[in-house]
């Protein structure tokens, strides 16, 4: 049996509104898949092994941290700069208390500026690759392990680069993962 002209417009219609809801929900985890491989919007990158290339070149890294609304916590890095040679892993540690009087589980966001260099900042381990919670007044010392990639010098729009700011920010997480990242049980659902 033929449809009618109506019911394959109807059709039609409900098979584009069908579409663009499914390419709605896939747009965030495929904005984010493109950010990490293009390094785009200074998205840093994430590598499994330190370079096994370091230069005589040496970058100034900065470090910046900021806490979102809402999450009663203070956020620092425990230095401000650091000099590295290209190619070198380098640590260092970024500081967070929670200056409330209950538990609370943040995450981060982050990017480096100039947005260009994202693709040449390599992180081997980061407190940002997952929750992190905190009790009431706890502080503590997370670590940021990390190399600028040698490809930085050749690269015509970064071969000029002599700083890059890696930037921090800490959300608040309403409803945990379980467990979080120190491996303490995360509250119920609703219990922070």
């Amino acid at each position: 049996m033929l449809m009618s002209r109506d019911a394959r417009v109807g059709a039609i219609c409900a098979a584009v509104a069908f579409g663009m809801v499914g390419l709605a929900y896939a747009a965030v985890p495929l904005y984010a898949l493109f950010c990490q491989v293009t390094g785009f919007g200074g998205t840093t990158q994430r590598a499994s092994a330190p370079s096994a290339v370091v230069l005589d070149r040496t970058i100034t890294v900065r470090f910046d941290a900021n806490v979102a609304p809402g999450l009663g916590w203070r956020f620092e890095p425990v230095q401000r700069t650091v000099e590295v040679r290209i190619g070198e892993n380098a640590l260092i540690f970024y500081r967070a208390t929670n200056a409330t009087d209950r538990p609370l589980v943040g995450t981060s966001t982050f990017n480096v500026t100039p947005e260009t260099a994202g693709i040449y900042f390599q992180k081997l381990e980061c407190f940002c690759f997952k929750e992190q919670r905190l009790e009431p007044g706890e502080t503590i010392e997370m670590p940021v392990s990390f190399y600028v990639d040698p490809r930085l010098a050749t690269d015509p729009e970064t071969r000029g680069l002599t700083q890059i700011t890696l930037s921090y920010t800490f959300h608040r997480v309403e409803k945990p993962a379980a467990p979080t990242a120190a491996g303490k049980s995360s509250p119920p659902p609703g219990g922070t």
